[in-house]
C-alpha cells in the first residue's frame, strides 16, 4: 500500500515537471508572438520578409540580409562540421581502443562545455586573421562564422551520432561480416545506413544550435546588415541582430526585434517539424 502511494507521488511529481516545462515553452512563444506580431502587421509581412534595409532611424525594417546572413553561417558551419562529426563518431564506436576513446570523449566534452564568448576571442584572435592573410580583405566574414560555430556544434553531433551507431543492433553487423562483407563495407553498407535517422537527429540539433548562437557569431562576422555577395564578404544573423539594438531599442524597433525572434522561432520550429516528419516516414519504410 506504501509502495503504491509513493509510486502515485512519484508520477505526479513527473508529470507536473514535464507539464511545467511544456507550459514554459508555450509561455515563450506566446510572448515573443505578443510583441512582435504588431511590427509585423504594421510593416507589412512581405516587406518585413523581404526587405532589403535595416534602417530603424527611418521605421525602415527588412530582415531579408538578416535571414540570408543566418542561412549562409549555418549552411557553412553545417558543411565543415558534419564530416568531421560522423568520422569522429565512427572512430569513437568502431575503431578507438578503449583508453584513447576515453580521451577522445573527455575532449568533446570539454569542448562543449568552452563558453561561446571565448570560442570568439579565439575566432578574433586566429581564425579572422587566417582568413584575411589567405583571402584578403578583413577577414570578418561568413566563413568566419562557419568555422567558430562548426567547431562550436561538433561535440552536439558527435554524441548523437556515436549513440545511434552504438544502437545498431550487433545482429546487422554480424550478419554482414558473415556474409563476406569488409569492416568498411559493413559500416557504409549496414551501419550508417540503420543509425541515419539518430545523426539526422544530431545535424539539426547541431543545426537549431547554430541558428540560435549569438556571442561568437557577433565577434566574427562583421555585422553588416546588407546581402552578402559571397562567403568572404560581413554578415548580420537574425541573432546578432538581435543583440547588437535590444539595449537601446524603442517603439516600433523595439516591436521588430521580437518579430525577428518570431522568425528565428519559426525557423527553429520548421527544422524540429521536418525531423520529426522525416524520422516517421523512416520508421513506416522500415
Amino acid at each position: 500500500m506504501q509502495k503504491n502511494f509513493s509510486e502515485k507521488i512519484i508520477e505526479k511529481v513527473i508529470f507536473t515537471s514535464a507539464l511545467t516545462a511544456i507550459l514554459a515553452v508555450f509561455l515563450i512563444i506566446l510572448f515573443v508572438f505578443q510583441k512582435g506580431l504588431p511590427a509585423i502587421q504594421e510593416v507589412g509581412l512581405t516587406n518585413f520578409l523581404l526587405g532589403k534595409d535595416w534602417l530603424p532611424s527611418s521605421n525602415v525594417f527588412g530582415i531579408f540580409p538578416m535571414i540570408i546572413g543566418s542561412i549562409y553561417v549555418t549552411l557553412g558551419a553545417l558543411i565543415f562540421s558534419i564530416p568531421l562529426a560522423v568520422l569522429c563518431a565512427l572512430f569513437l564506436a568502431e575503431f578507438a581502443p578503449t583508453k584513447i576513446g576515453r580521451i577522445v570523449r573527455s575532449g568533446i566534452e570539454l569542448l562543449a562545455g568552452i563558453p561561446s564568448v571565448v570560442y570568439g576571442f579565439f575566432g578574433m584572435i586566429v581564425i579572422v586573421p587566417l582568413i584575411s592573410r589567405v583571402f584578403g580583405g578583413f577577414g570578418y566574414s561568413s566563413l568566419a562564422g562557419s568555422v567558430i560555430l562548426a567547431i562550436m556544434i561538433l561535440p552536439t553531433i558527435i554524441s548523437v551520432a556515436e549513440d545511434a551507431i552504438n544502437a545498431v543492433p550487433p545482429a546487422y553487423k554480424e550478419g554482414s561480416l558473415a556474409l563476406g562483407a569488409t569492416h568498411w563495407q559493413t559500416i557504409t553498407k549496414v551501419i550508417l545506413p540503420a543509425a541515419s535517422s539518430g545523426i539526422l537527429a544530431g545535424v539539426v540539433l547541431g543545426m537549431g544550435r547554430a541558428l540560435g548562437e549569438t556571442m561568437a557569431v557577433i565577434m566574427v562576422i562583421g555585422n553588416a546588415a546588407k546581402l552578402p555577395g559571397s562567403f568572404l564578404e560581413p554578415v548580420r544573423t537574425l541573432t546578432a541582430n538581435i543583440a547588437m539594438e535590444m539595449a537601446y531599442s524603442s517603439g516600433l524597433h523595439r516591436e521588430a526585434l521580437f518579430a525577428t525572434g518570431v522568425v528565428l522561432l519559426l525557423m527553429v520550429m520548421s527544422l524540429n517539424i521536418t525531423l520529426t516528419l522525416i524520422m516517421k516516414r523512416r520508421v513506416l519504410a522500415r
